[in-house]
């Protein structure tokens, strides 16, 4: 009950981009059948709308695979991040965890683990938040889905899925290492556009990470160096 009472603002937010994410699918070619398995299966907002994407555009299965992985890298940080309190439980509680594991969740669980006694039950409390994300997010792509096949092609709904990025990266940049990784990312997808099955968006977030990780490194430097000063 805990992590349903805390999980349900956060669905205001999942809703919207399920919505979208069932519009683009539809709107890309995708049976809505298949967009909404896709959603249950994977869950996954930003990863499925780029997988989406490079698959109707005709890329090579291994883009693909190389961009959704490259989206999700960070689920492996989260997982380290979460892996000393919940080594005691069983494969299948963890793997079950892993797959209902989202930005959100995450940020809940990290939170709430360290603060809680080790009797707490850990499994319970990700499945009390991790579970209602999944049904709201596998619901709205749903009703995406539906009302984007109606959509006529003309309307040209595309503007809403960067829309929506926008609006989740700039709360989201908080530090400086974050700043330079959205810049200098961001910057080099655009600067390589034309490059063909979105690879200027896959050299884009390697380099982008590749900054944000040099940036962080260099702040205890920056700061030994202003206290020397």
């Amino acid at each position: 009950m805990e992590g349903l009472r805390e999980v349900l603002p956060i669905l205001v937010g999942v809703t919207p981009f399920g919505l979208i994410t069932g519009v683009s699918a539809v709107g890309a070619g995708m049976h809505p059948v298949d967009a909404v398995l896709m959603s249950a299966l994977v869950f996954a907002g930003a990863a499925q709308l780029a997988a989406t994407s490079l698959m109707f555009s005709g890329a090579p299965i291994w883009t693909v695979l190389l961009t959704v992985a490259i989206v999700n890298l960070r689920h492996l940080m989260y997982s380290l991040a979460l892996s000393p309190w919940l080594r005691s439980y069983s494969l299948l509680s963890r793997l079950l965890i892993s797959f209902l594991m989202v930005d959100q969740s995450f940020a809940m669980q990290i939170l709430r683990y360290p603060r809680a006694g080790e009797g707490y039950p850990r499994v319970a409390y990700a499945l009390g938040n991790g579970l209602p994300a999944w049904v709201a997010w596998t619901a709205a792509t749903a009703v995406g889905a539906v009302v984007g096949a109606q959509i006529p092609p003309e309307w040209q709904l595309d503007f809403a899925v960067p829309l929506m990025f926008l609006g989740l990266l700039v709360p989201a940049v908080t530090t400086r290492p974050m700043l330079v990784a959205a810049v200098v990312g961001g910057a080099l997808a655009l600067a390589l556009a034309p490059l063909p099955f979105n690879l200027g968006l896959v050299i884009g977030s390697v380099v982008g990470i590749v900054a944000g990780v040099v940036a962080e490194g260099m702040q205890p430097r920056e700061a030994h160096q202003e206290e020397a000063a």
